[in-house]
């Protein structure tokens, strides 16, 4: 790896706190980390020089929520007597696509989800795999493909009970595990604990992941009333809506991002903004399934982190931006609902303070880690000015347009292409784990 590199002669979209903004600056890398940014003419020596004229740079894109696997599922047809609601989803589609997931499926699925991503400007990752039958050693199959993508992720496994007891079990400590294994490295891809959704556990084992979650002091997510059964469920048999439960059991708290949060009141949101809980928004998967808008603009009025996520179906963040930025408008009939700037954040560093590593990714500062994105501006029909590249970045910009990306300071990819393994052998590896995954679930 080339020790110093300068991207230099460029715009600069930094996503720092302040929303600083550099129309011609450059951006030193040293080792795996931004040495210098600033504004003018960089004077220093360098290794390698990228001359980054009518390019937008900007950090990596946060993926705040994803499920790598899905990806196994584009264009399938199944052969289902088709779903009406997210219950019947679940029944139908996702929990036999999990239980017929193998080990080389958790692997092929990494690798392609993770090169898509990366190749559409995201650059981290929080995943959860949800495979009944291929729970031990599915993380470590996984943090192999992606480091071999040059991602950079966190991964676990979601803790269900709806097979039976012993399986949230097993999905503890293999999360566990895999916590413990990639501390001994230095490694893009990391651990952290993962419940399914509190319809599918009972309390004594969400109690086991918090405490987990603390005593390895990592992150703990959870789908948290996505659709309605998970409301229901937890008003019918405790009495509680779904946050007051989680609350009650110790879940929520900064190490948490709870996914989805689509059918969640104002008492519920308090709960979220007084424990610093963080929320991980999917907007475009939500209305896949038909569940309904996210209340995002009130969780933003309450200062509540909120972090832009996939949810394992498009992973083109652009995609996920724009949609993010129509949704909320539509939902309340309001176009002042939601706008370019509260978007781009959710996708950058809220994305990164939803995890704990604002400190470290999310925005291009001096001496944060090197995630950063090049974008071709030759393309965008109207001037890339201060005032205008926000606005550009959520309605202008799409995954075509990034060129190069740098994840740890290393160039993982270059001229479109990925550099640390071929495009083709990523293809043809997922291509044959799909046809296999079709066939058995046909």
């Amino acid at each position: 790896m080339v020790e110093s590199i300068v991207i230099e002669n460029t715009f600069i979209v930094t996503a720092d706190e302040n929303d600083t903004i550099i129309p011609k600056g450059y951006i030193l890398i040293e080792g795996n980390r931004i040495a210098a940014i600033g504004a003018g003419e960089f004077h220093g020596e360098a290794e390698e020089r990228i001359d980054a004229r009518y390019k937008v740079v900007i950090p990596g894109l946060i993926t705040a929520h994803t499920h790598l696997y899905g990806i196994l599922l584009r264009g399938a047809t199944l052969n289902i007597e088709p779903p009406t609601d997210f219950a019947q989803i679940l029944q139908r589609v996702w929990w036999p696509v999990d239980e017929a997931l193998t080990l080389d499926d958790a692997y092929a699925s990494a690798l392609s989800a993770s090169a898509d991503m990366l190749r559409n400007g995201s650059t981290f990752f929080a995943d959860t795999y949800s495979g009944p039958n291929s729970i031990e050693g599915s993380l470590h199959g996984i943090a192999e493909a992606t480091r071999s993508v040059g991602i950079r992720g966190l991964l676990a496994f979601e803790m269900t009970e709806r097979n039976a007891p012993d399986e949230a079990e097993r999905g503890l400590h293999e999360n566990i595990k895999f916590i413990e294994e990639s501390r001994q490295q230095d490694s893009l891809t990391t651990g952290m604990i993962s419940v399914h959704a509190s319809f599918t556990v009972e309390d004594a084992i969400v109690e086991k992941a918090v405490e987990a979650s603390k005593k390895y002091d990592v992150p703990i997510t959870v789908h948290t009333s996505e659709g309605l059964v998970d409301l229901y469920h937890n008003l019918e048999r405790y009495g509680e809506r779904t946050v007051e439960r989680l609350d009650r059991v110790g879940l929520l708290g900064p190490r948490t991002v709870l996914a989805h949060c689509v059918h969640v009141n104002k008492d519920e949101l308090a709960l979220i903004a007084k424990t610093n809980t963080r929320v991980a928004h999917n907007p475009m998967s939500n209305a896949l399934n038909a569940v309904g808008t996210s209340p995002v603009p009130d969780m933003l009025e309450m200062d509540i982190t909120v972090g832009l996520g996939n949810d394992g179906w498009i992973f083109d963040p652009f995609e996920n931006m724009r949609y993010a930025l129509t949704v909320h408008r539509l939902a309340r009939n309001d176009p002042r609902a939601m706008g370019p700037s509260e978007v781009f954040r959710m996708a950058t560093l809220e994305g990164a303070r939803c995890y704990g590593l604002e400190k470290q990714i999310g925005s291009l500062e001096q001496g944060k880690l090197a995630d950063i994105v090049l974008l071709d501006a030759t393309n965008i029909p109207t001037p890339v000015t201060e005032r205008s590249v926000v606005g550009h970045l959520v309605n202008s910009f799409g995954g075509r347009d990034v060129i190069t990306v740098f994840v740890n300071g290393r160039k993982v990819v270059d001229d479109r292409a990925l550099t640390l393994i071929s495009d083709k052998k990523v293809s043809e590896a997922s291509q044959r784990s799909a046809a296999s995954l079709w066939n058995r679930l046909d």
